[in-house]
């Protein structure tokens, strides 16, 4: 390729020109030099005591990710920056733009799946524009600010429905629903003429597919607590709604994996068009659903397909496969049908058009986290202590419950653990300025729940408790709920299913053990990655209550300041024996 000639008089600056872009070229490579030095040498270290730095961790370099959470616990002066705005409603397991990529087959892409913690920033999901500190119980039943979530879509398509309409600066909430337009009271007293849902029978409940959970919030005036799930949509936000509205709610798809709850865990379990197609894949999901209802409970399902049009085939199926698991048919009333779960292993699955059959004894049915769908039926037989009466409400909340035995000295342990729960709460309420008890605290996490103690103090507070019991810690799931109340099961080297600003208080006891390994007793993750998901999820002005040694609650404050939180810490109540203290952190309300 030839040379092009340059008039004279272009000629002449030819050089300068040059002279300036070395200059610039230079002037980059030397701050690309400068930023090297002050993350990776103790120069960096040096110069960060003299302020408070922010950042904004988004690279993928995990040997970088790692110096910087040592750097921020080990005190360094750095604040975590903000995310872009965009990300204001950010749940790092529930992506559709990453999901969408994934199999369909059984809704796997729309099951959780995290992406590599290396591969996510480390920066603080910012709350929209506009943002307000949410609307207090009982009032949020029934409205949420609109600028807290401001999407339409619900209340343009489902308004006809009573779901959900704007008035003013609000969302409404009727307490309408698909298959009840004129409520949720009028839908439940008509369930109640075929089921008990008062007099303490029924106490925990599974809403399948739930909208904006008005199901599960109308049934708390039965004292029937509800886990109301559907999965993320990214244009509805119906699990955000919910928990914007003080309901108990998680985000979660009936897909290729159990469901992770216990086995035998809900009187109720409840469909109202929640669209789960329980007889396919030999009816699968109908067999988890199974897994899931305690003995003696009922299943209620409500729209297609019961006596829906041109369904004749799927409601036929669907009514089979409850034969050959002996459910007792209770009721169809229009496109509502109710059955009764058998109490006790009396029927087998016989010669059936869906191969049904028992899981052998090997099957431990209460493991459920990351744990592929079987195609048996559980033994009530292979849970000690399941098939029988269990005490009405309240009395369950205090009585032991069987399952309990399951650690050595089980129920002696659980009467101590209950007993120091009741002193702990009281401590945390007349001397540490904690809000519980009042408006300003409704959704309330237990991180590290054991058996529910800390919840089951709290029955008499305006509250309701998601007790999440970690994966490698003992199943104790199950005895949470034989009490009546619910949770999860939960890995906190992820992020939780649920969206962000959604708990008023988290409370976590021992939180260095949710980041190590049992067996090695090494870290699996990192308390940083922790506290940034824990800001994820906290409400702004809420509170962090963790409990541990004196060295962790100090290097919990360091990390507090980091993401932005006002921290304090306090000495074990006096009655305490353990070698603890007590870290208080409130999250700030800042904007963008």
């Amino acid at each position: 390729m030839g040379h092009v000639n340059l008039p004279a008089s272009k000629r002449v600056g030819g050089p300068r020109q040059w002279r300036v872009l070395d200059v610039v070229t230079a002037a980059f490579f030397g701050l690309v030099f400068l930023f090297f030095v002050l993350v990776f040498t103790s120069l960096g270290d040096s110069l960060a005591s003299s302020g408070r730095q922010t950042l904004h961790l988004s690279t993928s370099d995990p040997l970088q990710r790692l110096r910087v959470s040592a750097a921020i616990e080990a005190g360094q002066p750095l604040v975590i920056e903000a995310c872009p705005a965009d990300t204001a409603d950010h749940m790092p397991c529930e992506d559709p733009r990453l999901n969408s990529q994934l199999s369909r087959e059984m809704n796997y892409y729309r099951e959780r799946h995290c992406p590599p913690l290396e591969n996510t920033p480390l920066c603080l999901v910012p709350p929209p524009p506009g943002y307000k500190v949410s609307v207090q119980w009982p009032e949020s039943l029934h409205k949420i600010w609109y600028s807290n979530m401001p999407y339409n879509k619900i209340a343009d398509r489902k308004g006809h429905q009573g779901w959900m309409k704007i008035e003013g600066p609000y969302f409404i909430f009727p307490g309408g629903g698909t298959m009840f337009p004129d409520g949720a009271e009028q839908y439940i007293e008509k369930l109640g003429q075929y089921i008990p849902m008062n007099g303490g029978v029924l106490r925990t409940a599974l809403d399948m597919g739930c909208g904006v959970a008005s199901f599960g919030g109308y049934l708390l005036a039965q004292n029937i607590l509800t886990m109301s799930f559907a999965p993320r949509d990214s244009h509805k936000s119906q699990i955000q709604f919910a928990l914007e509205r003080g309901i108990p709610a998680f985000v979660a798809m009936l897909g290729t994996r159990r469901l992770p709850f216990p086995a035998f865990g809900f009187d109720l379990v409840h469909c109202s068009r929640c669209l789960i197609p329980f007889t396919a894949y030999n009816a699968t999901y109908f067999i988890e659903v199974d897994r899931l209802l305690r003995p003696g409970g009922y299943l209620v399902i409500s729209g297609p397909p019961v006596q829906w049009p041109k369904q004749d085939k799927e409601w036929s199926d669907l009514q089979a496969v409850a034969r050959a698991l002996c459910y007792e048919l209770i009721a169809v009333d229009g496109n509502t049908v109710i059955w009764k779960k058998p109490a006790m292993d009396t029927c087998l699955p016989n010669q059936n058009e869906f191969g049904l059959g028992m899981c052998d004894d090997s099957d431990d049915p209460n493991i459920a986290w990351y744990f592929k769908l079987k195609k048996c039926v559980t033994r009530m037989s292979s849970v000690k202590g399941i098939v029988g009466t269990i005490s009405k409400w309240p009395e369950r909340l205090t009585a032991p419950p069987v399952r309990s035995t399951i650690l050595k000295n089980g129920a002696d342990v659980y009467e101590a653990d209950t007993k120091r729960w009741v002193r702990r709460v009281a401590f945390y309420k007349n001397s540490l300025k904690i809000k519980l008890g009042t408006p300003a605290i409704r959704n309330v996490m237990d991180m590290n729940a054991f058996f529910g103690g800390f919840a089951a103090a709290l029955n008499s507070d305006p509250v309701w408790v998601m007790n999440v019991v970690p994966s490698h810690k003992p199943p104790t799931l199950d005895a949470i709920f034989d009490r009546g109340l619910i949770g999860v099961y939960h890995d906190w080297c992820e992020p939780f299913s649920t969206y962000p600003r959604t708990y008023d208080l988290i409370h976590a006891t021992s939180i260095e053990s949710l980041i190590k390994d049992p067996a090695s007793a090494k870290n699996r993750c990192n308390l940083v990655d922790l506290m940034v998901e824990l800001d994820r999820i906290l409400r702004p002005e809420g509170t962090l209550v963790v409990r541990d040694t004196p060295e962790v609650i100090e290097r919990v404050a360091r990390v507090a300041r980091a993401v932005r939180w006002e921290p304090t810490i306090y000495n074990k109540e006096p009655e305490s024996h353990g070698r603890e203290n007590i870290l208080v952190a409130t999250k700030t309300l800042w904007k963008l």
